[in-house]
């Protein structure tokens, strides 16, 4: 029985030594340096436009400390059409990459938006400035990224989360003012064909309000939905 536990021990301390060579191997000269070590490790294929890197781990990869957002940051820096466009603009300070950006998927783009991964930074960095934690959703900055696709027209100010969630934009709960409201116009703005010729020449005529303009909406249209026209059902025509 000796023997058999001399063996083992010195089959450990083997295994263990030449895990550490191969450790100190790469750590010093590169994944290239040991054949073969990236086919060993690699728990999937990169993306396509990431493939090229497919033997450099440590392009990406930093012992001891994982994917650093900085390895990311020295090839997408100079993104000009990333940082121009105000829905990504955010990335310019984001700071954090991996979160959102999940590799060796093969084929699968590499962005799985996570809203709450953005809100830990925005907590992160709230706690950093010495302020008080606020809730999860207000830690971020909605109209930053949002803005472009806000119906309210600023009417409501710029605190998406004081009525939205990140799970959905939907408000549970959310009751439309009176039926009787002459206001629509407040929130609704009219599409593009009520501004030319076809609004005068079969919208008024269809709701048989030849004397009505284009924001009063109340005239034609029912808050159930904008396609159900007082005095004649259901219409479509846009």
């Amino acid at each position: 029985m000796i023997w058999r536990a001399v063996f083992y021990w010195v089959l450990a301390t083997v295994a263990l030594s030449v895990g550490i060579a191969l450790i100190l191997a790469i750590q010093k000269s590169g994944s290239v340096s040991v054949p073969d070590w990236p086919n060993a490790v690699r728990p999937g294929d990169l993306s396509p436009k990431h493939a090229f890197l497919s033997n450099q781990c440590e392009t990406c990869h930093t012992p001891y400390r994982g994917i650093e957002a900085s390895s990311c940051i020295l090839c997408h820096a100079g993104d000009a059409t990333l940082l121009a466009r105000q829905s990504t603009a955010f990335h310019a300070t984001i700071q954090s990459c991996s979160n959102c950006h999940i590799e060796h998927q093969a084929g699968v783009r590499p962005i799985r938006m996570d809203h709450d991964a953005l809100i830990a930074i925005g907590r992160k960095s709230q706690l950093a400035d010495s302020r008080s934690a606020a809730p999860r959703e207000e830690s971020l900055d909605c109209f930053a990224c949002h803005s472009n696709r806000s119906p309210h027209r600023d009417l409501f100010g710029k605190q998406c989360a004081e009525c939205h969630a990140t799970s959905s934009w939907k408000i549970a709960g959310y009751q439309h003012p009176s039926a009787a409201s002459t206001d629509c116009v407040q929130c609704h703005q009219a599409p593009p064909s009520h501004y030319m010729g076809h609004f005068h020449m079969i919208s008024k005529r269809v709701a048989l309000q030849e004397h009505a303009r284009v924001e009063q909406c109340h005239l034609c249209h029912q808050t159930d939905s904008w396609n159900a026209i007082r005095g004649v059902g259901w219409y479509k025509h846009h």
